[in-house]
């Protein structure tokens, strides 16, 4: 039986190397939407040709053509072990990967919601804005990010709250007291 896991987290909360870590150290395949809509315009498919111009347009992909190319990259793999980043993004979407992932015999161990100070993000967005060079990226720009992040994502953390398969993870902390936070949170059975 394969698993997955969802890692949710405000930008600036240190998921994505998080989400890296593990993947690296326990055969996971960290699954993006946005590389697997560039690896099918890249191959030319059949599904990168749905999807090219609605991207051209600066449209969103339609829920259920990014399922599609979720579920077809899941039943490519012998013993599914995924990490979710960046996705699910919207209540419908969580419901339908369920319904997916208990099609594909996918067991979700955990939605793993990284947690940090929203001060705390400010700091470390300006700060990485700054070491990158990036002038756009000012304190009222991040304040919006957050805002827009939050009321985007509360539906989710709802949702996955009332399932039981939420877990909140401090963020605060070394990246390895954090990571060691994630691991335990997936050695607890979290349904």
């Amino acid at each position: 039986m394969g698993e997955a896991v969802i890692f949710l987290g405000p930008p600036g909360a240190g998921k994505g190397t998080q989400a890296k870590r593990l993947a690296a150290e326990r055969g996971y395949r960290q699954l993006s939407t946005g590389d697997i809509l560039r690896s099918h315009i890249a191959r030319g498919t059949e599904l990168g040709q749905k999807v090219r111009p609605i991207l051209d347009r600066g449209d969103l992909v339609p829920d259920e053509l990014i399922l599609e190319l979720v579920k077809e990259e899941i039943a490519a793999m012998p013993t599914p072990r995924i990490i979710f980043d960046g996705f699910p993004r919207t209540y419908a979407q969580a419901e339908a990967l369920d319904r997916l992932l208990e099609e594909l015999g996918v067991e979700l161990r955990g939605v793993l919601l990284v947690d940090v100070p929203r001060e705390e993000l400010i700091q470390r967005l300006l700060g990485r804005a700054q070491a990158e060079g990036r002038s756009d990226d000012n304190e009222e720009t991040i304040r919006k990010r957050l805002a827009v992040y939050a009321e985007k994502t509360q539906p989710l953390v709802d949702y996955y709250a009332r399932t039981g398969s939420l877990k909140a993870i401090d963020g605060l902390g070394s990246m390895d007291e954090v990571y060691s936070r994630i691991q335990s949170a997936l050695n607890h059975d979290l349904h």
